[in-house]
């Protein structure tokens, strides 16, 4: 077929033939201007396809690829003025082919659908030929609902005039149409609902708007469309017309609707009609994708592609220049692959070659496609509100006017003109934004959104969720921006169009291309006319006259040397096929085959041949092929039949043989010779008799022999046995009887040993948090210490000032001298103030260090003393219960064993009464086992008596305790009214010790007298610390005078120096004015009137200084007031709690009775922490009103002065002026300044060098997270953008550098993402978000941000604490791990576990006692409540550590259970009991902690049921039914698992039968869900951070001198 003319099944065949020769992607690309024929050769190739590689299957996949092509010509062709059935978008068809190269499925891309053509066409043209087809078709019984018309009477199809097509049958159309929809898969229901959309377009298209006046529109609700397009599309008619003639507009504040002018509500129901065709054509397609897709992964697939050609038309739009555009990219292809790697290829491989000029049309693209080209321009105009066309043209004029292929119209403003490879286009710019950003209401969407028709209404909301956002950190002004009606979210349509092409340019470069070229023979669309001159154009435009250059003097087939010589080496000779160089090999063939050197050229790496060499060669191939196959054919069928016939002759022989041997036979049979074979077989018989009697006798009797002795054997045996078995029984009693005091011992040294290990631990951490308290004292005290020698010093500079000043002053007169001497009889009395103060203040600086030394020494010796006492109580009473646990638990068992044994026994007596009457011999051995047991049978009345005595020492053991805790008792109430006989009054003493004397000797009672002890410590801790607080509040009352003493004098020191100059000046002007004899007196009269001034100020300065101590006064006292009656609700609360202990003996009443006791304590300590909170903040109240006071006197000074200064202008000019100062208060704002050069140190001290174990940071575990906010809000108060950017990135940085660093350092992770979270609730408390400000304060709301939205930075800190959470659960988990076998599995913490082990097992369990190092449930406890103490003392939210704490039961379950079943020796009823018992120990630390209503304990279900499933009965079906409804958390495999690992530890219990296993399994057949056997350990519960606001005031916040932050002032 190559050999024939051109031809679309050459093009296709060639295709085929490389992709089955080469195994590689071959595309086939049909080109050409409009109306050539594209169409119709891309059908034809399918078709050769379809033909040449039917599928042979069922499905018959190539026909549902033939029948693609009539729905998409339908739906997205339409008839131009250049070609009746033009394709208005792309299609790229990939067929796909399978190993054996059968087409198994295809999949369809397509680009830019015309959708303007959908509302407008064009003179002479139509729109898409769907529409025309329903039209034709409308009285169908099918169509009578959707209610159409004709063609010509919708304004859609009729807007370009002619409505028919010369030639075209639209009704046959349509039934091809609906054929290939059924043939492709699409039902029934899908086609009425693609039909029903169609009809709701062209009745919306005949939806009038009228023009109401005043740039409004209306649409009639009696318009009969618009119910017909309502009820079609399933939406309101009242929100459709509405929304057609109106526009929502959000603002700042409000929501406006504003109505819209007919111009644009026509452009809105146009928009909506484009939007939806272009939906229904996306669907459509993805549709007909499923049904053609590929079920597995192709071998290789074949594209063809067909797109629409270059167009240009009287008005070309954006349209236009899309398709123009995308034929551009397509010759670019074209001549990269034919000319530029062509040449370049021959060049390279050294090939003579001349190089072929041809038309390069990259500087086109790249006028298009380039920054600041075309498109670029475009986009960036689309991304303005007031972007217009004309703006964009004009931009377009200045920066592409100095580029040749662009160029300006002449006679035209509003267009541009671009130089095509093909021809000049001229582009109107009108509508190219609109095109471009393909807007649509957001109105009209939501309307189509709740759409009653969901066909319709999941192409809004699948548009929506595909919707992405943009990545990134952005710093947003905090308000909302204004919303555009299409979001501004959406790419626009030259960008999607572009990255499109790009798409598909990679596609076609990855394939080999074969190229179609479709030449237009004429412009009129008439047969058998073809215009010379119009070909010749497009050939030398789509560079087909190089292209046959090229091809007349290049090499189109070439081969790689190994892929010549593994292809052709059958054509070698073996001399040539022996040679080392294959490259020589090749040569040396291709001379030989070959005579003509101007047929082929050897290169570097391959072999060039011209057209037809190939193929020879291919003929020569084919030839030698069938030439040996001939020949290996011939040796087949040779050998086939030499066997053939050695086998035919082997049977002849065979038969031979048996007849020969037959006639023998019948030659040699006589009479005699029969008589003696008969004869033969007689005898036979009977000595074969003979022989066989003989040996069964002998058999019989060693068998009887046997057996007499294999009898005796066994009853010896019996007898021996049942000896042992009585002497067994006494060697365990005693060897029970020393494993139980074994057991005693060793759980007592535990016992004693945790004791010492947790009273060390407690009193570790009371040194290390007194020494805590020690340092903050010191540091007070020497920062006293530094103000009171500052103090002095400046005391010392006052005095030496003083001195000098009445040495200046004693030249004055009489007058001055009596004010002077009054001045320095003040001052004499302010020292002696000063000094009195200063002692004062040393005496109570001794009196307190006394004081606290005493109390320190008291508390010591009173809680050694008590620790002691505590330490022997505990100590007696659980060796008390352990003994008679211990003693009763024996006992009781050995009664049981002995009730059992009696039992067996009288069993074994009866069968032995049976034996004696079988068997004889046996009787006296049965008689004596009788006697034996009788004998036991006595013993039982000793053994009751045993048991009564000790229940007496139980009771006397009783009465020792009851006397030990009464004398316990009164040893603590002498205690504590010796703690607090000076302290708390009577009636508290009353109630802290108990009155109930005679249920004192309970544990529960014991415990409560402790409590007492430790309110009475408290008591004693409060008092001290309310002295502490009031010898603060003297030093720091001193410390104030001093201040404001200190402040007078500099005050008077200044007056007098002033006063001094003033009277020089005035004796010095007397002279001069004594002729003005009037003004003097009325300066004398300014200067008593400025002193009789100063001296009220004076005393108003006096006035509020006495009330500010008032005030103080008054707030003290209201204090200890409401501390009293605290006081005095905790003495009533304790009376009603002691009632309740009276009444409620049991235990459940106790342990309800300690909650409430718990809890009321705890309401104590919040409300004395409220008090504390409150007096702080009276007090920094009181010490702001005092910096205002003394700042008011400051600015009266200053007034002074002014006034002064006035006088003495007053003197020199004779003119007075008044001033005045206003008053202005200090007030903090909650943040704090910072330089920008400063953002480093802030960094390195806040986070890098920080350690979590600092005193300031104890005290307020989220300082970092405040300060690094208060930060934050002063760059928002400066609205510096970049300021805060770079502040929040270097705190995330810095963070991340510590977390990475430090990554296993677990106190350093929980401060950190205690602090994390912190700041990301301050971000949203202060974010000025309404549903986060519901819990702030007046102070809190006003100091919201103003100027910036964070909220993409919260999301980068939730990411960066999700981060350090995994990383401290990693690290918790690593730290628990080790424990969790030995604690939850091997550790025995319930008694008598270890002698209950089977004896495969003793050791291991055994050792436990020997290494008293190894992991225990305790230590599992103590590790959990190290991880919980350290997340609160970090200041870590409680939903925070619920969820950590959560995690960690998690891993301890699933650990446990893995072990569980992997381990056959945990598979016991006695370690089903140990594992209950841990869990309970979990559950007693979690109400400890008050973690129980969490729902944490849910996560050791599943061990819990495994450990239930151990102990509960399994027998019976009721057993497998109760199994199967209980173990819920389990699923079938583990169930099973556990049931066959079952393994007995004494004779009472018995193994898991089969048949019961396979009657739980029939069970669990139906249960749904995991079939692993093994929990994933690894598993991560999701993480949550809920939003909790703090009330921690900023303006109260102060930054410590510890933390070096020396730069950062607060505002």
């Amino acid at each position: 077929m190559g050999d024939m003319d051109p031809h679309i099944f050459a093009v296709a065949e060639e295709a085929y033939k490389q992709m089955a020769r080469n195994h590689k992607n071959q595309s086939i690309i049909v080109s050409g201007e409009s109306g050539a024929g594209k169409t119709v050769s891309a059908r034809y190739a399918m078709r050769y396809f379809a033909v040449v590689s039917k599928s042979g299957s069922k499905t018959r996949v190539e026909d549902k690829v033939l029948a693609s092509n009539p729905v998409t010509e339908a739906m997205g062709n339409a008839k131009t003025t250049r070609n009746d059935n033009s394709s208005r978008f792309g299609k790229y068809t990939e067929i796909s082919f399978d190993r054996r190269y059968r087409i198994i499925g295809a999949n369809m891309r397509t680009y830019l659908l015309e959708k303007s053509r959908v509302v407008f066409q064009a003179d002479n043209e139509r729109n898409y030929h769907i529409f025309y087809q329903m039209c034709s078709c409308a009285q169908l019984r099918e169509f009578k609902n959707l209610r159409l018309l004709s063609a010509d009477k919708f304004r859609y199809t009729c807007t370009g005039g002619d409505v028919t097509i010369e030639g075209v049958d639209d009704k046959k159309d349509l039934e091809e149409t609906r054929r290939t929809f059924s043939m492709l898969g699409l039902k029934e229901d899908f086609q009425s609902d693609v039909f029903k959309v169609l009809a709701a377009i062209l009745h919306l298209g005949n939806v009038e708007i009228r023009d109401s006046g005043k740039d409004k529109s209306s649409v009639s609700p009696s318009d009969p469309h618009v119910a017909v397009v309502c009820e079609l599309l399933g939406v309101s008619a009242e929100a459709l017309v509405r929304w057609l003639c109106h526009r929502r507009i959000v603002l700042v504040a409000e929501t406006v609707v504003k109505p819209v002018p007919r111009e644009r509500a026509v452009n809105a129901r146009d928009a909506l009609a484009k939007h939806i065709y272009a939906h229904l054509f996306d669907c459509i397609i993805n549709r007909i994708n499923t049904a053609l897709q590929v079920p597995g992964k192709p071998h290789a697939f074949i594209g063809v592609l067909d797109i629409y050609g270059f167009e240009t038309f009287d008005i070309n739009s954006f349209e236009q220049f899309c398709i123009n555009y995308a034929n551009e990219k397509l010759q670019q292809q074209f001549n990269l692959h034919v000319f530029k790697l062509e040449q370049e290829e021959y060049m390279k491989e050294d090939i003579p070659w001349t190089l072929i000029d041809f038309y390069d049309n990259q500087p086109v693209i790249d006028l298009i496609e380039t920054k600041m080209g075309i498109l670029d321009l475009l986009n960036e105009e689309c991304l303005f509100p007031q972007g217009t066309d004309q703006s964009w043209l004009q931009k377009l004029y200045t920066y592409l006017d100095t580029n040749p292929l662009f160029e300006k119209p002449r006679l035209s403003n509003e267009a541009f003109v671009i130089q095509h490879f093909a021809d000049k286009v001229e582009y109107q710019c009108r509508d190219f934004l609109e095109k471009n950003r393909d807007t649509l209401y957001e109105e009209l969407q939501d309307i189509m959104k709740d759409s009653e028709f969901p066909f319709l209404a999941n192409f809004f909301r699948e548009e929506e969720q595909s919707t992405g956002t943009s990545k990134g950190v952005k710093v947003r002004p905090a308000r909302p921006r204004v919303k555009a009606a299409n979001k501004q979210l959406r790419a626009s349509v030259g960008d999607k169009f572009s990255s499109s092409l790009s798409l598909l340019m990679e596609t076609l470069n990855a394939t080999t291309p074969h190229y179609v070229r479709c030449i237009k023979p004429n412009e009129e669309k008439l047969p058998f006319e073809y215009d010379s001159r119009r070909v010749v154009q497009q050939l030398r435009a789509c560079g087909v006259l190089e292209t046959i250059r090229v091809s007349a003097q290049s090499y189109p087939s070439r081969w790689t040397y190994i892929e010549f010589y593994s292809r052709y080496s059958i054509l070698m000779s073996h001399q040539e096929a022996d040679l080392s160089d294959k490259k020589q090999t090749c040569k040396n063939v291709l001379q030989r085959l070959i005579q003509d050197p101007n047929q082929y050229k050897f290169g570097r790496t391959k072999i060039f041949f011209r057209a037809g060499q190939v193929a020879y060669l291919e003929k020569l191939r084919l030839d030698r092929l069938r030439g040996a196959s001939v020949t290996i054919q011939k040796h087949v069928r040779g050998w086939s039949q030499r066997r053939k016939y050695l086998r035919m002759r082997e049977a002849a022989i065979v038969l031979q043989q048996y007849i020969r041997g037959k006639r023998t036979i019948h030659k040699m049979v006589s009479a005699a010779t029969l008589k003696r074979g008969w004869a033969t077989v007689v005898i036979q018989r009977h000595w074969r008799g003979y022989r066989t009697r003989q040996i069964y006798q002998l058999v019989r009797l060693a068998s009887v022999t046997i057996q007499a002795f294999t009898r005796g054997w066994m009853a010896r045996k019996r007898y021996k046995k049942m000896v042992e078995e009585q002497k067994a029984l006494i060697l365990q009693k005693y060897a029970r009887a020393w494993l139980a005091r074994r057991r005693f011992q060793t759980m007592r040294r535990l016992v004693l040993n945790v004791q010492l290990s947790f009273r060390v631990q407690k009193l570790r951490k009371r040194i290390e948090e007194q020494n805590k308290e020690n340092c903050g004292l010191v540091e007070r005290l020497t920062s006293l210490a530094s103000t009171h020698s500052h103090t002095v010093d400046r005391l010392q500079g006052v005095e030496a000032q003083l001195e000098k000043s009445t040495r200046q002053r004693a030249s004055l007169e009489a007058r001055e001298r009596t004010v002077k001497e009054g001045a320095t009889l003040t001052i004499a009395q302010l020292q002696k103030e000063i000094d009195a103060l200063t002692l004062e203040k040393q005496d109570l600086e001794k009196e307190f260090e006394a004081s606290t030394k005493e109390a320190k020494e008291s508390f010591d010796v009173i809680k050694r003393h008590l620790l002691h006492e505590k330490e022997n109580e505990a100590r007696l009473r659980k060796i008390a219960e352990n003994n008679t646990e211990i003693q009763r638990h024996d006992h009781e068992k050995e009664v049981e064993a002995l009730k059992e044994e009696i039992k067996r026994m009288k069993e074994e007596r009866v069968g032995l009464h049976r034996k004696i009457e079988e068997e004889g011999q046996v009787t006296s051995d049965l008689q004596e086992q009788v006697v034996q047991l009788t004998k036991h049978v006595k013993a039982i009345p000793e053994l009751r008596r045993d048991l009564n005595n000790l229940q007496n020492q139980r009771t006397n053991m009783d009465r020792k305790m009851k006397q030990q805790s009464e004398q316990a008792r009164a040893k603590m109430n002498e205690i504590t009214r010796q703690l607090l006989g000076g302290v708390v009054e009577e009636e508290v003493l009353l109630g802290l010790t108990p009155n109930d004397s005679e249920a004192i000797y309970e544990v529960e009672d014991l415990l409560a007298a402790f409590e007492g002890l430790q309110k009475a410590t408290r008591i004693l801790e409060n008092h001290q610390r309310e002295q502490k607080e009031s010898y603060e509040t003297q030093l720091e009352g001193m410390q104030l005078k001093v201040d404001h003493l200190q402040n007078e004098n500099s005050k008077l020191q200044n007056l007098f120096q002033e006063k001094s100059n003033i009277n020089e000046n005035i004796r010095q002007e007397v002279s001069r004015l004594s002729s003005e004899n009037s003004v003097i007196p009325e300066l004398t009269l300014q200067v008593s009137e400025l002193q009789r001034q100063k001296h009220e100020l004076e005393v108003h300065v006096e006035e509020q200084s006495t009330e500010l101590t008032e005030k103080t006064e008054e707030i003290t006292n209201i204090l200890q007031k409401k501390i009293k009656e605290e006081s005095s609700q905790r003495r009533h609360f304790e009376e009603k709690a002691e009632a309740l202990e009276e009444v409620k003996r049991e235990l459940q009443g106790r342990v309800e009775d300690l909650e409430e006791e718990n809890d009321h304590s705890k309401r104590q300590q919040l409300m004395e922490t409220e008090a504390k909170s409150k007096l702080r903040q009276e007090t920094s109240r009181l010490t702001a009103e005092n910096m205002d006071f003394e700042e008011q006197l400051d600015q009266k000074d200053r007034l002074i002065k002014k006034l002064q200064n006035q006088i003495h202008s007053l003197v020199s000019s004779q003119k007075a002026k008044e001033m005045s100062a206003a008053v202005i208060p200090k007030d903090y704002l909650g943040m704090l300044e910072f330089k920008r050069e400063d953002e480093p140190m802030l960094i390195q001290n806040i986070i890098l060098e920080l350690k979590p174990k600092g005193v300031v940071v104890n005290m307020i575990p989220g300082l970092p997270a405040y300060i690094l906010f208060m930060c934050v809000r002063y760059a928002d108060y400066l609205n510096d953008e970049a300021k805060l950017k770079s502040l929040m990135n270097a705190t995330i940085c810095a963070v991340k550098k510590v977390i990475m660093s430090h990554h296993k350092d677990f106190e350093l992770l929980s401060f950190w993402l205690s602090n994390m979270y912190l700041l990301l609730n301050c971000l949203k408390q202060y974010s000025g978000e309404e549903e986060f400000m519901k819990h702030n304060t007046p102070e809190q709301k006003r100091n919201c941000l103003q100027n910036f939205d964070l909220s993409e930075h919260r999301q980068i800190l939730s990411d960066l604490a999700i981060h350090i959470y995994h990383q401290l659960i990693t690290v918790m988990e690593k730290t628990l791990t080790p424990a969790i076998v030995p604690g939850m599995l091997e550790h025995e913490s319930l008694q008598g576990i270890s002698s209950m082990k089977p004896t495969g097992f003793r050791k291991r369990s055994n050792s436990i006692y020997e290494d008293l190092e190894t992991h225990t449930i305790s230590s599992i406890i103590q590790q959990l409540s190290v991880f919980h103490s350290t997340m609160n003392q970090h200041g870590m939210e409680l939903g925070l550590i619920i969820q950590v704490v959560k995690q960690l039961f998690f891993q301890v379950g699933a650990t446990t259970l893995n072990n569980i079943m992997l381990r056959k020796d945990m598979c016991s009823c006695r370690k089903g009991m140990q594992i209950r018992c841990n869990i309970s120990y979990l559950e007693e630390w979690l109400k400890e902690k008050e973690l129980q209503s969490f729902s944490v304990i849910d996560t050791l279900r599943p061990l819990s049921q495994a450990a239930w499933l151990l102990q509960v009965n399994k027998s019976t079906d009721e057993d497998a039914k109760e199994i199967t409804d209980k173990c819920t958390e389990l699923n079938s495999v583990q169930i099973v698992k556990i049931l066959n690992s079952y393994t007995p530890i004494d004779d009472f219990e018995k193994r898991v039968t089969s048949s019961f296993v396979r009657k739980v399994q029939s069970l669990l057949q139906d249960r749904d869900g995991s079939t692993q056997l093994m929990l994933d350990t690894d598993y991560r519960f999701q993480v949550t951070f809920p939003f909790c606001p703090s009330s921690q005031a900023l303006e109260l916040l102060q930054v410590p001198n510890s933390l070096h932050l020396g730069f950062l002032t607060r505002i």
